[in-house]
């Protein structure tokens, strides 16, 4: 870390520790100093160290900070629509520099997210604060990337998919999607789950700290514990799936009781790539 970032966190983590709402100018320009190096993509929620992420937890200070410090405003888009919201977090202004495409139709990024150049969004999709989307991602419509959840180069978040996002507890490790990961329609990503690199989410996978993920091939079970979240293997094709379950007295013997299940069901082939080719073309 530069000397300058290391000052900057001694900032922040020094405003955000005072016990009274710090409303000073001084206040705000750390803050904005902050929100500027997470929309340029300077400091993130957390980062990859070897095969390990770690998390940031005083860049999730500096984002509750922000919450703090701000002011309700309006935040009128035009004659129809108009917005109410901390000022601290408005929504980002893309110009042709940014290279993002940002097709018509009600999408919206905050500002204190990274999003790449050659990132599409198509509409209306929506990126919170503190999320950090790589290069060559595609949002599709109806998705949603939450605070702090990084997304990494050449994913694909289908159609209505849901990555989750975290602030608190500040140690808490957001979602992570790695490189090269096609997330399905209609996923949902929750509480932390590393889904590593070249995965196939296929439509629907909800994934979840309290949902156990069957490996079919490796004959393995995977599931989050008290220090790590819910990790999903590299090139995993997963599906939705069930497993039966007990049932409770009184239940009647033909009702054939079973909870959703996440499922890996192959490893990525010749068969998946082709699949997925035509992602290129839309980029």
């Amino acid at each position: 870390m530069t000397n300058s970032l290391s000052d900057l966190k001694l900032s922040i983590e020094r405003v955000a520790a005072s016990q009274e709402r710090p409303n000073s100018d001084d206040a705000r320009r750390t803050f904005f100093q902050f929100r500027d190096a997470l929309t340029s993509g300077t400091i993130r929620a957390a980062e990859k160290t070897g095969k390990r992420w770690i998390v940031n937890g005083w860049v999730k200070r500096g984002i509750l900070l922000g919450f703090r410090l701000g002011e309700l405003r309006e935040m009128p888009d035009g004659d129809v629509l108009s917005f109410v919201d901390k000022d601290t977090f408005p929504a980002r202004r893309l110009t042709l520099a940014d290279r993002v495409r940002v097709v018509p139709g009600g999408s919206s990024i905050r500002e204190g997210a990274y999003v790449a150049p050659s990132v599409i969004c198509m509409p209306p999709m929506f990126i919170n604060v503190g999320a950090y989307v790589d290069e060559g991602s595609m949002i599709d419509s109806h998705a949603l990337v939450g605070s702090c959840a990084q997304i990494g180069k050449r994913v694909h978040l289908s159609a209505a998919a849901q990555i989750g996002g975290v602030l608190e507890p500040i140690n808490a490790s957001p979602v992570i999607i790695e490189d090269d990961v096609l997330v399905g329609g209609n996923c949902g990503v929750y509480e932390g789950t590393l889904v590593r690199a070249r995965a196939v989410l296929g439509s629907g996978t909800i994934l979840t700290r309290s949902t156990p993920l069957y490996d079919l091939v490796r004959g393995e079970i995977y599931r989050a514990s008290a220090e790590r979240a819910l990790e999903v293997p590299e090139n995993a094709v997963v599906v939705p799936g069930s497993r039966a379950v007990k049932r409770g007295k009184g239940v009647p013997d033909d009702w054939n009781i079973s909870l959703y299940t996440p499922v890996i069901v192959k490893y990525r082939d010749e068969k998946t790539e082709g699949g997925i080719e035509l992602e290129e073309w839309l980029r």
